[in-house]
């Protein structure tokens, strides 16, 4: 699947901005199940700093904010060629060995909601997989989806008790309870297409884990399913802190309001998809030529 992605964030202050910083996860890459065709950035009231690839190997962009204005805006926009590989991702690669994702951190630590759930979950030992998969299902039958209830934030153990929250605590409920079984866990940000619409509420989250003889598989635990064709993956970490789109620091212009539109659309069969079905029809039709 072709996926075209248009992505636009506006800030806006009642008082100049003396100094900010922002960090940018917005950049997907090419990896497993997915190929960027193109990818572009702009800003209006801020500028390039520097362009990295951080520890979790993401595509980082560090902007400054120009001093003095009272409106930035942050958009991308691009094009992503898709596949279905029903979440599976792959081998372990980048700077991080697999134990990393094996520690907790503020957000994903278990507290006695987690361990019960993990204890009735216990880990069979044949197949992690299937230790994932009804990990996932009890999540979510724990965890009503509910927005409003929580924030960046809310840890996983309080979203539990409550049992509301959005796919960002789904995530980290999934991941503190599968490193609290001994399964390397993280998060992802990203893009999902949903249904039958092309404006989408916000980016979207989810989890991925490390399962022998498969590599990192992914779980979209709000919504039941490995990611496939119509997900994006643009950044990864421990948790939501090191994955966000967006964090930075600021100094002066108190924000007065946060805007975010994003369209995430089919535009058809992805190049390489088009190219294998010409082809097909093209060794078709010259069958059929040979046997007239």
């Amino acid at each position: 699947m072709r996926l075209a992605v248009h992505h636009r964030t506006k800030y806006t202050f009642r008082e100049p901005v003396v100094h900010a910083l922002q960090r940018l996860h917005l950049t997907p890459k090419s990896t497993s199940g997915q190929t960027v065709v193109e990818w572009n950035m702009r800003y209006t009231g801020a500028h390039e700093e520097l362009h990295y690839d951080d520890h979790n190997m993401n595509t980082t962009v560090l902007i400054a904010v120009d001093p003095g204005v009272h409106e930035v805006v942050i958009e991308c926009e691009g094009i992503v060629d898709t596949a279905d590989n029903a979440g599976v991702i792959g081998r372990h690669a980048g700077h991080l060995p697999r134990w990393h994702f094996l520690s907790q951190t503020k957000l994903t630590k278990p507290g006695p909601k987690m361990k019960a759930l993990a204890q009735q979950l216990a880990r069979n030992e044949d197949s992690t997989l299937d230790t994932l998969h009804s990990l996932c299902s009890a999540v979510l039958e724990e965890m009503e989806y509910q927005t409003g209830e929580t924030d960046a934030e809310t840890r996983a153990e309080d979203a539990l008790a409550a049992g509301k929250g959005v796919c960002q605590d789904h995530a980290h409920v999934f991941i503190g309870i599968a490193r609290h079984l001994g399964i390397p866990a993280r998060y992802v940000s990203g893009y999902l297409m949903m249904d039958e619409r092309v404006e989408q509420e916000a980016s979207h989250a989810w989890a991925e884990a490390y399962v022998d003889d498969l590599g990192w598989v992914g779980f979209d635990i709000s919504n039941k399913i490995c990611p496939d064709e119509r997900y994006i993956r643009v950044a990864t970490g421990r948790d939501y802190g090191e994955a966000a789109p967006i964090t930075g620091i600021q100094l002066g212009g108190m924000s007065d309001s946060l805007t975010v539109e994003l369209a995430v659309e089919n535009r058809g069969a992805s190049q390489s998809q088009s190219q294998g079905a010409n082809g097909q029809a093209q060794a078709q039709s010259q069958q059929s030529q040979s046997q007239g």
